[in-house]
């Protein structure tokens, strides 16, 4: 009994309750929500110590982290500590990326320590198998690969990443484009890959049904991958993109209908004068899906800042309607981040989403900035970082005294002396 079923059989679940009142929303009015799929809880069934979160239509934007080894950085206690981080900064999912030595103990050892909602994506771990133990990506069984969705799920995933829309239609598409990066989606250029070299259609669409009943029986979110995401600002919106989506949205309903908690994946690197537009766009055409974002990246020109660019364009996206953001740090396009990079990748992310319910009239945003300036004007530091996204910049300000910008000369103290 998934989520999305208990929601159509009019039955309110423990996690709908309990976010229902964290949100400050109507349960019956989630609970509608979640029915028509435009909002998903993440829980899977197996995963037991994590408190759920909700991502779709009316609710707060969240933020996703992403951690994990890679073929030159293989530790999993380093990615632990990062985990740790994550929960501090008060991410609100985190995926696991791992590409390294041993990807099923790194899972494992994650599951076990996380605390809330857990990603994957399967089709790393099927592929790195492939092309380390065959020498290549078209030597990809599907039969491993589904096996590998399934050990994920039973492991206590939440949500996968499935790049279900690259299609051979699609990647036909992609090759008259004549794009300038062609894919970046790792998951997807595997995928594009295999479908190129062996002249045969995606397993994750050919086998879809296959994939929704693994999902729908430990209640696993499918997380759409968009495998076709531009790479850069020129590729933005092309037709490969817009055919993905199209994919996508078929997808959707089908998940749907099979009871299964289905999101989808945006992009990407997009100038700031298409945000709205395409934004709108992937959410129309897949029924109002909640809407998972890289970004959206503004600018291809700022290495080392990638987390900045990332905030600017999430902020737009999530006012125009995405629901969900994934962190990116500094060391975006540069190399894996370390610790101090996923600290600011989440506080920078935090920072978009919360300004985007801001704009959006969220009343518990609006208040919790209209209670951080009133402790502003009193000096009041202590309440300021009760407030405030990252707690750590007030440690060595002292209460009721103004800061060293101004001293004596301070705004807020002057003029309450005399207004």
């Amino acid at each position: 009994m998934t989520q999305l079923i208990s929601a159509k059989n009019g039955e309110m679940t423990p996690e709908l309750v309990a976010i229902a009142e964290k949100e400050g929303v109507d349960a019956k009015v989630l609970m509608q929500k979640v029915a028509e799929g435009k909002v998903c809880i993440l829980k899977n069934i197996n995963h037991t110590n994590c408190v759920p979160t909700a991502v779709g239509e009316g609710l707060s934007i969240k933020v996703n982290a992403n951690i994990g080894t890679s073929k030159d950085r293989s530790c999993t206690k380093e990615e632990l500590e990062k985990l740790k981080i994550i929960h501090e900064t008060g991410a609100d999912a985190v995926m696991d990326l791992s590409t390294g030595a041993d990807i099923d103990e790194t899972r494992k050892a994650i599951i076990k320590e996380c605390r809330i909602p857990l990603g994957t994506v399967p089709m790393y771990q099927a592929g790195k198998e492939a092309m380390d133990n065959h020498g290549s990506i078209l030597e990809l069984d599907k039969d491993k690969l589904f096996s590998d969705i399934e050990k994920h799920c039973r492991d206590g995933v939440d949500f996968i990443t499935v790049h279900c829309g690259v299609t051979r239609q699609v990647v036909d598409f992609l090759k008259e484009q004549g794009r300038i990066c062609d894919i970046v989606s790792r998951g997807g250029s595997m995928l594009a890959a295999w479908v190129l070299g062996n002249n045969k259609e995606n397993p994750l669409y050919e086998f879809y049904d296959d994939l929704l009943d693994i999902a729908k029986t430990y209640d696993t979110t499918l997380s759409l991958g968009d495998g076709l995401r531009p790479g850069a600002g020129a590729d933005a919106g092309d037709r490969a993109q817009v055919a993905e989506s199209l994919f996508l949205g078929e997808l959707v309903s089908r998940a749907r209908k099979a009871g299964v908690q289905t999101m989808v994946e945006g992009p990407g690197h997009v100038p700031l004068n298409q945000i709205p537009a395409m934004i709108e766009t992937i959410k129309y055409l897949t029924q109002g899906a909640p809407l998972y974002v890289l970004g959206p990246l503004v600018t291809d020109i700022a290495p080392g800042y990638d987390h900045i660019t990332a905030a600017i364009g999430g902020t737009l996206a999530a006012y125009h309607g995405a629901d969900f953001l994934c962190y990116v740090t500094p060391s975006e396009h540069l190399g894996l981040p370390n610790a101090d990079q996923v600290r600011q990748g989440v506080i920078t992310c935090k920072i978009a989403a919360h300004a985007a319910d801001v704009a959006k009239g969220r009343p518990q945003s609006i208040e919790r900035d209209r209670q951080m300036s009133m402790a502003r004007k009193a000096l009041d530091w202590e309440t300021q970082k009760k407030y405030a996204i990252d707690k750590t910049v007030f440690e060595h300000i002292e209460t009721g005294e103004p800061c060293t910008m101004c001293g004596k000369y301070c705004s807020m103290k002057l003029i309450n002396d005399y207004l």
